[in-house]
């Protein structure tokens, strides 16, 4: 009985009360683009040539439905949806090897809605976007290292874009 109260009216004010000193007060940041709503942290699919591929999402980039596929690197359904996605990759992306595609490339995050990518994950897109939109391959680079977002006090995570 205590657990109940503790877990279901406390612990949930607390995080409230927390939340109230997060950005926009914990409800996320709407972003309103051409009368549409998207949310700054929540990925969102680019499969266009002209844009940084994002990292997959095991429920179609749906907020209300956050979860990951939960199958196993054995799973033969999992197995033939990697490799679709590197056989996608590696048609929009002549020149890159299979083993130098980093995994967020190919793998959903377990929540489905990670809006990054690792650094090595932009840096092997680099060729296609800059051929595609007519710019230098050393402007991405730059695009790239100024986004780049590195871990929290420098030991919690991993850089990403």
């Amino acid at each position: 009985m205590v657990c109940f109260l503790f877990f279901s009216g406390i612990y949930t004010l607390i995080v409230l009360g927390v939340a109230q000193f997060a950005d926009n007060r914990g409800k996320g940041e709407v972003i309103i683009h051409n009368g549409k709503t998207y949310y700054a942290n929540v990925g969102q699919k680019f499969t266009n040539d002209n844009y940084f591929y994002s990292r997959p999402s095991a429920t179609d980039y749906n907020a209300a439905g956050s979860a990951g596929s939960n199958k196993g690197s054995t799973n033969p359904d999992y197995l033939k949806t990697v490799q679709a996605r590197i056989d996608t990759f590696l048609a929009h992306n002549p020149g890159v090897n299979k083993p130098d595609i980093p995994s967020d490339l190919v793998t959903a995050s377990g929540s489905g809605l990670d809006p990054h990518i690792s650094v090595q994950a932009a840096k092997v897109q680099v060729k296609r976007i800059a051929r595609v939109r007519g710019i230098s391959e050393g402007k991405l680079q730059q695009l790239i290292l100024s986004s780049t977002e590195k871990p929290l006090l420098g030991l919690f995570g991993t850089e990403r874009v």
